[in-house]
């Protein structure tokens, strides 16, 4: 962890330099807007992963149609359907892991953040990590916004403000997680995609994450809730965008941004999805004909019984 350090430090200290310019370096202030200017640095530099997220996630929407045909092709067989359908991967240039590589990148961040303002918190000068000098570790130590001081926690303050302040950020973090979770699956998901197994693990996780969420925000500094309610609005906008002008394809967003551009008298852009699905029917091999039985005559019907 120690080259996130330094990273996650060097970051927060250059985005402290800039507003000392204009606050005073202890305050609470200043080291929560050197937080958030850490968050908008790092997601901004996740962009083109968000990218190819959203390239990835078109893909597997469109390979749908092909995956199902795989899956009654090969319903005896799970080894050659994974080979199948891995084969269709690498065709495609599809990866089916690159929609959770933001939020991959970003834990390892999120606990060195965590490190560091911990560290700063219990030891002061001494608990200094990466770029941070002993004067900006007690900086931090000594940081207070609202009467809540940014490196401590829910469990161990005495400070009302602190706590207060804590619950506050957690049901902002836990609100804005379960707007942006919802939304996604209300309006830019396939209805085949929401009916199955999967899509009722889905539904699960909608309403048990923020309550995990809620229960584990007690421990993180008030910093480190700085970050993630910071992070979760900038990925709720930046979804709101995304649903709105390049929705998935057959989805209720693409519907109703087809309607939208027919109001403006646009060209109305053809659903990939159907075309994806049209295809995949002209592509089936035609069913054989079944046979009618030749017609006989009563005598030879009933020797034939007999």
């Amino acid at each position: 962890m120690t080259p996130l350090y330094y990273a996650v430090s060097g970051i927060l200290l250059v985005w402290h330099q800039v507003f000392s310019s204009f606050l005073s370096p202890e305050s609470g202030w200043t080291w929560v807007l050197s937080i958030v200017g850490l968050t908008v640095t790092i997601r901004t530099l996740l962009i083109p992963l968000f990218v190819k997220q959203i390239k990835s996630s078109r893909n597997m929407q469109l390979l749908q149609p092909q995956i199902k045909a795989l899956q009654q092709k090969y319903k005896h067989d799970r080894q050659k359907l994974q080979q199948e359908q891995m084969k269709l991967f690498q065709e495609t240039g599809t990866n089916p892991l690159a929609s959770c590589l933001p939020l991959i990148l970003q834990m390892p961040i999120f606990f060195a953040l965590f490190r560091v303002l911990d560290q700063a918190a219990r030891n002061g000068g001494d608990g200094a990590r990466g770029f941070m000098s002993p004067e900006n570790a007690e900086q931090l130590q000594g940081a207070q916004l609202l009467g809540a001081r940014i490196a401590d926690t829910f469990m161990n303050t005495d400070l009302t403000g602190t706590r207060v302040l804590t619950m506050s950020l957690v049901v902002v973090m836990v609100a804005t997680q379960f707007v942006t979770q919802r939304q996604l699956m209300a309006k830019n998901m396939p209805a085949d995609a929401l009916s199955g197994p999967y899509a009722q693990q889905q539904k699960m996780l909608l309403y048990i994450l923020p309550f995990v969420f809620a229960i584990s925000g007690v421990i993180f500094p008030l910093g480190v809730l700085f970050y993630w309610v910071t992070s979760n609005i900038w990925t709720m906008g930046q979804q709101f965008y995304v649903i709105r002008n390049n929705p998935g394809p057959g989805t209720p967003a693409f519907k109703a941004k087809q309607e939208r551009d027919a109001k403006k008298g646009k060209n109305v852009i053809e659903d990939p999805l159907d075309a994806a699905k049209n295809a995949a029917i002209e592509a089936e091999p035609p069913k054989p004909a079944r046979q009618q039985p030749k017609k006989q005559a009563r005598s030879k019907r009933k020797k034939g019984g007999k």
